[in-house]
């Protein structure tokens, strides 16, 4: 049996450069996958995306001495559904990719712990009081000023994609909401690595199962950047899962913000995105309303934790 992995002690900045090389190579990942524009069905790009992020996943769990164990599972169902529930996520996701220019996108994309919060609150009846409530409110008003332009009868410049695309975003940032629900529930008896795998392996396979509705043969550099998003998909998921044994989820989190940064430089540079007054002003009151939030969990952890110290009974 291999012995469990040490756990370091703090080191914010670790944590945070991890984070944000988590999120570069995130949005390489993404950048990859929007070169190739409509030309591959979303399920196609699923799949590749999922697949050979095993590779780099496989590879560290080999190196843990935790690939065996990291298949041991008790809740297959599980596993599966959140496979299936990722699947429709990053699908619909990656065709909104397609069909919005790419700081829109990144900002449409901020929806999902917003919604967490509300779903949290739905089906795992967490206490969420009127400070997150009105967060949440915030940052959805802060969507629309995103979503509006492209829904304007007024608006001549804005073709019908655009809109399908910002539909399929929501819809991507809601079922990404949903996974993050069904995560929760996994870990109370899963460990990470076998979440990690298990997502890969399910999502893997619920995404070739699109094969029926058309997949298209990729020409060599089509290909290239198909692997590139996938292997750029698991080494980011690992920097992202290692960057929280340093550093407070309330110090890392609104690093991810820093992804708006590089989509507009992306964006303009390499696609020749023209950006809106609107993605800006939305995606500012949208991440406003998440450092917010995030800010709001650190402080009601610290509240939990304090009285747990109090409620103590005294050992003697």
């Amino acid at each position: 049996m291999s012995a469990s992995p040490f756990v370091p002690s703090p080191q914010p900045m670790l944590g945070i450069g991890l984070k944000v090389l988590s999120v570069i190579i995130f949005v390489g990942m993404q950048t990859a996958l929007k070169t190739l524009g409509e030309a591959i069905p979303a399920g196609q790009l699923v799949f590749f995306r999922s697949f050979f992020a095993l590779v780099p996943v496989a590879i560290y769990l080999l190196y843990l001495g935790e690939l065996r164990t990291a298949l041991r599972t008790d809740d297959i169902s599980g596993h599966f559904l959140r496979g299936i529930i990722g699947v429709t996520s990053m699908g619909l996701g990656f065709f909104a990719l397609s069909r919005l220019p790419y700081p829109e996108w990144i900002a449409i994309s901020y929806a999902t712990p917003l919604i967490t919060v509300v779903f949290a609150a739905l089906f795992l009846k967490e206490t969420v009081r009127a400070y997150r409530w009105g967060a949440v409110l915030i940052g959805l008003c802060g969507i629309l000023v995103v979503a509006a332009p492209n829904f304007s009868v007024t608006a001549e410049a804005v073709k019908p994609d655009r809109a399908y695309g910002i539909l399929a975003s929501l819809g991507g940032s809601a079922f990404a909401a949903i996974a993050m629900i069904q995560v929760r529930r996994l870990v109370r008896k899963e460990r990470t690595p076998t979440i990690v795998v298990y997502f890969s392996l399910t999502s893997s396979i619920v995404a070739l199962s699109t094969i029926v509705f058309g997949w298209v043969w990729p020409n060599p550099a089509q290909f290239a950047a198909l692997v590139l998003a996938g292997l750029c998909g698991g080494v980011a998921q690992l920097l992202l899962t290692s960057c929280y044994r340093y550093a407070d989820t309330s110090t890392i989190a609104p690093f991810e913000y820093t992804s708006m940064l590089f989509a507009i430089v992306i964006g303009v540079q390499f696609f020749g995105e023209t950006i809106q007054a609107s993605t800006l002003i939305g995606a500012a009151i949208v991440i406003a309303s998440g450092v917010f939030i995030i800010y709001r969990e650190h402080k009601l952890g610290l509240e939990r934790r304090k009285a747990r110290r109090v409620a103590a009974p005294s050992q003697g």
